[in-house]
């Protein structure tokens, strides 16, 4: 039996990532406009995309059962290393009519960061973004400053981001970040 990998990527690891889905094609639409291809492998209730850029082999198998928001995953991301990429996945997101949220110098998980967010057909979050400047001490995320009565703040008062605003401008704790010591 062969020792190496029988399939070939880039990179000397990538990152695996499967999905529950409810609606395989649904998903498959959502998947190829995020990630800006299509499948490399489909079969009955079963698809993979194996991603170059950024690396990564999503599998969605569709499930009669529960998915995402049911699943305690806070969200998913791609980070990219430019505001023009983030601003390229957020043009082909909305180019396929998906809703989408642009966040420009966003304090969140102690950087300042340009992202886009996107939700799939099984209520996953995904961010795509760039850390613009990564020294937290300067950016309102440290324990000190959190409060649980701020918009923004997490429970346990580890993580502080900059609160957003929904389409009708009402002030909510940002879903994007996950709050971590």
């Amino acid at each position: 039996m062969n020792d190496e990998s029988a399939v070939q990527f880039e990179t000397t690891s990538r990152i695996h990532i499967g999905l529950a889905v409810n609606d395989l094609d649904r998903s498959l639409d959502f998947y190829r406009t995020l990630l800006g291809q299509g499948p490399t492998k489909t079969r009955p209730r079963y698809a993979k995309f194996e991603v170059a850029e950024p690396p990564v082999n999503l599998a969605l198998n569709e499930v009669g059962g529960a998915t995402s928001p049911n699943n305690p995953v806070a969200h998913f991301g791609i980070q990219v290393k430019s505001t023009e990429a983030v601003s390229m996945v957020a043009d082909r997101l909305k180019k396929a009519g998906l809703e989408t949220a642009v966040e420009d110098n966003v304090t969140c998980c102690y950087a300042v960061q340009n992202k886009v967010w996107a939700t799939d057909p099984d209520g996953n979050k995904w961010e795509v973004y760039v850390v613009l400047d990564n020294e937290g001490k300067q950016h309102h995320s440290s324990e000190a400053e959190c409060c649980t009565d701020k918009p923004g703040c997490c429970e346990d008062k580890t993580v502080c981001c900059t609160p957003t605003t929904d389409s009708i401008g009402a002030v909510s704790k940002p879903s994007a970040c996950a709050c971590s010591v």
